[in-house]
Parts: structure tokens; sequence; C-alpha cells
């Protein structure tokens, strides 16, 4: 059985594609390698290339303030990106990138088990969307949708959310994050009436 650690060392040797060429750092991700809620973005920005972690710019200040909101710290959910190294210019992922880094999302969501798997903007949500089956119609469309499937034998929950970066942008797309959250709030009190639920939502 893998672990984080051991993906992570593949990780930052990796040179299937050539966006190794260009960054800084390997952003393979962080967080509570038995977290119940997992947040994936699409790709590290320049904050995260330079610190070799992830959503550690302004739009992690975002994120971070949200997952406090829910009553978590950073540390009790797993943060991370389809793309493990940053784009030039924050360009969008390629097809030929996802294809390439994106088995390493998979099994780090293997390892982990998620009851919660939140997409951060359009590119996350559509891969993630498309790996467990789910037809996706636009982020506009779907965010705020829990979609329901069966993963390690539990049921997994999907929710697509704005990117935090969005709400950097176009602020009066921040009521509905915040609605979003509200969403994910309420799958997590449904969870904490659930036996199985981990020690730190206790």
């Amino acid at each position: 059985m893998e672990s984080l650690e051991d993906i992570e060392a593949e990780i930052r040797s990796c040179k299937k594609c050539n966006l190794w060429k260009t960054k800084t750092n390997y952003v393979p991700g962080e967080g509570n390698p038995k977290a119940e809620v997992v947040f994936v973005g699409e790709a590290p920005g320049r904050e995260e290339d330079r610190q070799g972690r992830p959503f550690v710019g302004n739009a992690g200040k975002i994120l971070t303030e949200m997952i406090e909101k829910l009553g978590l710290r950073r540390e009790d959910v797993f943060i991370g990106n389809i793309l493990k190294c940053r784009p030039p210019n924050n360009r969008d992922p390629l097809p030929e990138e996802i294809e390439a880094c994106s088995p390493y999302l998979i099994r780090q969501l293997d390892v982990i088990k998620p009851s919660i798997i939140v997409c951060l903007g359009r590119h996350s949500a559509s891969f993630l969307f498309n790996f467990f089956g789910i037809e996706f119609r636009g982020i506009s469309k779907e965010r705020g949708r829990v979609k329901e499937v069966e993963r390690w034998g539990k049921k997994v929950r999907l929710i697509a959310i704005y990117h935090p970066a969005a709400i950097l942008y176009r602020p009066q797309l921040r009521e509905m994050f915040e609605e979003d959250f509200a969403v994910i709030a309420g799958l997590l009190r449904e969870k904490k009436r659930s036996p199985t639920l981990l020690d730190f939502f206790d």
C-alpha cells in the first residue's frame, strides 16, 4: 500500500511533461493523509511555485479563510492540484499535461479515501467529474450541486465551486462562493452524525 510520501517522492523527480523545465518547485499537495475533505485546484500559481505549497497566494488566503469558517484547519484537510508544476504565465493546463500529471492526483485520492471532494474551478471539476463518470455541464451550472459516487467502498460526494482566484477578479461571485461553502458545511454536519467520522470532527 503506497503512501502520500511515496507519491510525493515520485512527483519530485517527474519529467512526464515539459513543465518540469520551467517550474521553480514541484507542488505535490499537502494535508491530512486521512482527510475527510479534499480540495482540488487546477495548477500551482506563481506563489505556489515559489514556495512549493498549494494555495498560498491571495487565492489561497480566501480558501484558508473559508476552510476555517467550516471549523477546520488546513492541516485537517488535503489541498492539491491536478498539475503539480506551474504552467508558464499561469496559462490553462494543456490536455497532454493533464493526461501526464493527473494519475498522481488519483493515486493521492486513493490513499486518502475522502468522503468529500471539492473541485475548485472548471478545470478541476471537468477532470474529476469525467473521471467519476459524471456529466460536466460547465461550472456555472454545476456549482453548489452535490454529486454522489461510490468509491473506496463508500459514498463519496463531489461538489464543484468557483476557484478562489475567480473571487479576486470578480468579487460579485463571493456570495455564491460562500453559499457553496455552506453546502459543504451541511455535508460535514451530516458526516458528523456518522459513527465513522474521523477524530478531528469530534
